[in-house]
């Protein structure tokens, strides 16, 4: 058995690697990078391969409860109010905004359902005092998705390619709402980086197998009503927005228009999320972080690189851990030598799926994705890799893990990448022992968004799959503990 100790953020006792793996199984141990890792000693092997991730608990600030809405998508009846003079301006108020639910102002059964539920967890409340830590800070994009349903036709008249992202500027994004305008859309606090810090929230929203988990997003938001609608949205779903709203700015939007074969159309309107800069207020917020979270989507902008980079430097002086997310397969080649620049130097978790993958890897479509997240995992401790039907795979230094997808009836695939980081981040933070048990337990969050219509986890089964997932790791904890002599501890 190989024994690895792991230096780790400062509010938590080291993570230590224990593995035991014959000639036969994969080595599942992390990279030795002097900057982030211990000692390491050698004992006896073991019939099995575990990774244990040992991490003391936080003290947590009291919170007080606040008045709770809905949360979830809101709906939008008119489209007209969102667009101004200009067609692209934002006038409707964020109370306005939440407050409409529906054509006859009720909301739909799965939102009441949320609501319930988020009340059963608590809020913070506008006036609480933050948490001294923060289990999870997110660096991504902050914009706010109009969702709906159309026809091919509509597209046609727009001109625009099915299931297709496309950048547009200001007036065209005044155009397509203006040609929305009337109908019934939803409107929420979108991205993928979003996506994956409201499943990791809900899955700590108790106390179960740990602490509650503080979770926090820093971004780019406008001062119109649309940035306060974004900070409120996360907010009820108990992901803190940090950062202050940029005086006189647009916030960003991404219009999903949903064709009848489940094709989606996106356009992404930037505003001021292309506008991330690093101040002594992010500096300050990433040093009291536990894993600081990167999304891909940022390297989309030059201006953004350099606050990245910084970003990580100071995550990495602190003793954080630094994940990345892969975003897109054409930001990465597009965006090559950046994405590797901070992955190279910086990564310690990558979350990819398999084109993204390849991407990185320079591999052609045909190579399989085994072999992508085995090359990945040469250069990043902990390489995660999604591959839609086929399952996933967690790569450890030169090792792929091969993890079966979760049996489900596939709804809505949108957002299953997001969820299984989620579940590899919620792994990590509480402790998982095994790499195959934390990679199926992912797998069963994701499979659990596909399974429903919507992109966010819901609470009552975030609730359960952490339940769940806390029988698992205890177990294998039990198990590990059974195989060593002993687990080092610094």
């Amino acid at each position: 058995m190989s024994s690895l100790s792991l230096l780790s953020p400062p509010n938590l006792s080291p993570f230590h690697i224990t593995t035991t793996s014959p000639s036969s199984s994969p080595l599942l141990i992390l990279h030795s990078r002097s900057s982030l890792y211990g000692d390491c000693s050698t004992t006896t092997t073991a019939p099995r391969a575990f990774v244990s991730w040992h991490c003391r608990a936080t003290e947590r600030s009291v919170f007080s409860p606040m008045q709770k809405s809905r949360d979830g998508y809101s709906r939008v009846c008119s489209f007209s109010r969102f667009r101004g003079d200009t067609g692209g301006d934002v006038e409707k108020g964020s109370e306005e905004i939440q407050a409409e639910a529906g054509d006859d102002g009720s909301g739909t059964e799965e939102e009441e359902e949320e609501e319930e539920g988020e009340q059963e967890i608590g809020h913070l409340s506008p006036t609480s005092v933050l948490p001294e830590r923060w289990d999870v800070l997110g660096l991504g994009q902050a914009m706010v998705d109009f969702s709906g349903m159309v026809d091919v036709e509509f597209l046609e008249r727009l001109g625009l390619e099915k299931g297709t992202r496309k950048v547009v500027n200001h007036e065209e994004r005044g155009t397509v709402l203006q040609a929305m305008d009337g109908c019934s859309y939803k409107a929420a606090a979108g991205g993928s980086l979003s996506n994956t810090l409201v499943a990791l929230s809900r899955l700590g929203c108790k106390p179960i197998g740990g602490p509650v988990l503080n979770i926090a997003m820093a971004g780019s938001v406008g001062s119109d009503p649309l940035g306060g609608f974004y900070r409120s949205k996360l907010r009820r779903a108990n992901v803190n927005f940090l950062s202050d709203a940029v005086k006189d700015g647009t916030t960003g939007t991404v219009i999903v228009l949903t064709t009848p074969d489940a094709q989606r159309t996106m356009l992404a309107y930037q505003g001021t999320s292309s506008i991330l800069s690093y101040d002594s207020s992010l500096a300050s917020i990433i040093s009291k972080t536990n894993i600081l979270v990167v999304e891909g989507y940022l390297f989309e902008f030059p201006d953004t690189i350099k606050t990245i980079t910084k970003a990580c430097e100071e995550a990495r002086r602190n003793g954080a851990l630094v994940a990345v997310t892969a975003s897109d397969m054409t930001c990465i080649e597009k965006h090559y030598d950046d994405f590797w620049e901070i992955v190279g130097n910086y990564a310690d978790i990558v979350f990819t799926n398999s084109d993204e993958a390849r991407a990185f890897c320079h591999f052609a479509p045909k190579e399989s994705t085994i072999s992508a997240t085995r090359y990945l995992s040469h250069f990043v401790p902990l390489v995660s890799v999604t591959d839609g039907p086929e399952g996933s795979y967690i790569g450890v230094r030169g090792e792929a893990v091969y993890i079966p997808p979760s049996p489900c009836v596939p709804v809505d695939t949108c957002g299953a990448g997001d969820a299984y980081a989620a579940g590899i981040l919620y792994g990590v933070l509480r402790g998982a022992s095994d790499l195959k048990g934390m990679g199926t337990l992912a797998a069963r969050v994701a499979a659990t968004v596909v399974g429903q219509q919507g992109t966010r986890l819901r609470v009552h089964d975030a609730v359960e799959l952490a339940k769940s997932m806390t029988f698992h790791f205890e177990t294998s904890k039990a198990r590990t503990d059974s195989s060593s002599d002993h687990i080092s501890s610094l």
